[in-house]
């Protein structure tokens, strides 16, 4: 019901900066919580930041200061503003969509989604 789409991943030295992006579309009519996650082969996916309709964030403390979460409800799109990138956020960074609610069968249904992934690498 919901299909989301990233961009802005590449390859950075560090200290430089990086901008991600993902926008939902789909027959969903609201989406409570956009966020952005990230996996590094041998690990588990961990949260990097996240932001709620109402405009609530929440980082990892990995990311705080560096990393800055934004949200346009109307495009539904969620971006991750990164800068002073380090070769530890080197990963692949998936967007996550929680509480997206839809309505099949005149039943309102809710659903988490992840995009597909885009790979940031910051070179030492």
């Amino acid at each position: 019901q919901v299909q989301l789409v990233e961009s802005g991943g590449g390859l950075v030295q560090a200290g430089g900066s990086l901008r991600l992006s993902c926008t939902a579309s789909g027959r969903f009519f609201s989406i409570n919580v956009m966020g952005w996650y990230r996996q590094v082969p041998g690990k588990q996916r961990e949260l990097v930041a996240a932001t709620t309709s109402g405009g609530v964030t929440n980082y990892a403390d990995s990311v705080k200061g560096r990393f800055t979460i934004s949200r346009d409800n109307a495009k539904n799109t969620v971006y991750l503003q990164m800068n002073s990138l380090k070769p530890e956020d080197t990963a692949v960074y998936y967007c996550n969509v929680a509480g997206a609610k839809y309505y099949s069968n005149g039943r309102t249904y809710t659903g988490d989604y992840w995009g597909q992934g885009t790979q940031v690498t910051v070179s030492s």
